[in-house]
């Protein structure tokens, strides 16, 4: 009896271990119309996803980023993967930073936003390429193209937010939602061990609703774990007008 209860165990085990991990849930639903007009200067946060052609724009309340919208990208080109080299036309996947400096309102596509390629971890894989954007204008030679329309209310959302103190604004780009699903779908793709690298932002955005801090060791991304701060002033009051309303 013994020996059946062990061997039983034993089956089960495997099963029960990936039932313990969750998967990733899907985005809340965004914050409503007029609450999202007044949160214009709050610390913001984007994510992207090629897949899905998807923008996803949040923004800081309290201790934890909403979603204040979601875009359909108009166009990228390369397919899935990063971008390595000039003039591969790939548009690029990973982690990335936007400062004040880098917002182009004057942009022949239209508004533009410098996503700052290559970061550290592109340049010491030896990758290069310049003026990688999201913009607007429809078009894309290695950027994220946008309509005009949604990129009038990206950037007004991120120049807002970098004037009102946020030191800079945090970019995600992963090549899809990175649940294990989804990874197991592409679990063959040439690009597969690079995107393990990808997961824990994801993963760590989906539990704690802030940022990841994603730091770059041995040529590779690994999460610290410490979250991103905002502006503390400011998201403070964004939560004093939440809890009023």
């Amino acid at each position: 009896m013994g020996k059946i209860a062990l061997l039983f165990a034993m089956i089960l085990l495997p099963a029960l271990s990936m039932a313990s991990i969750p998967e990733p849930a899907q985005p809340l639903a965004p914050v409503s119309k007029e609450l999202k007009k007044q949160l214009l200067g709050t610390p913001v946060y984007i994510q992207i996803f090629k897949e899905e052609r998807t923008l996803e724009l949040y923004g800081k309340i309290g201790n934890e980023y909403r979603l204040l919208d979601s875009y359909r990208i108009c166009n990228f080109s390369g397919g899935l993967g990063p971008k390595r080299r000039q003039g591969d036309f790939k548009s690029p996947e990973g982690f990335y930073s936007v400062k004040l400096s880098q917002l182009k309102p004057d942009s022949r596509f239209y508004r533009a936003i410098n996503i700052g390629f290559p970061n550290q971890y592109d340049r010491e894989r030896g990758y290069d390429g310049k003026y990688l954007m999201i913009h607007g204008a429809c078009v894309s030679i290695g950027c994220y193209a946008m309509t005009n329309a949604y990129m009038d209310e990206i950037f007004s959302y991120v120049d807002a937010a970098l004037r009102n103190g946020q030191p800079e604004v945090a970019v995600s780009i992963y090549p899809f939602r990175m649940t294990e699903s989804n990874m197991h779908n592409h679990r063959n793709s040439y690009y597969a061990s690079f995107w393990r690298e990808l997961q824990p932002g994801y993963a760590w955005f989906v539990e704690h609703r802030q940022p990841p801090t994603m730091v770059v060791s041995n040529g590779k991304y690994v999460l610290n774990g410490t979250p991103v701060s905002g502006t503390p002033a400011a998201s403070q009051s964004f939560l004093a007008l939440t809890q009023a309303k």
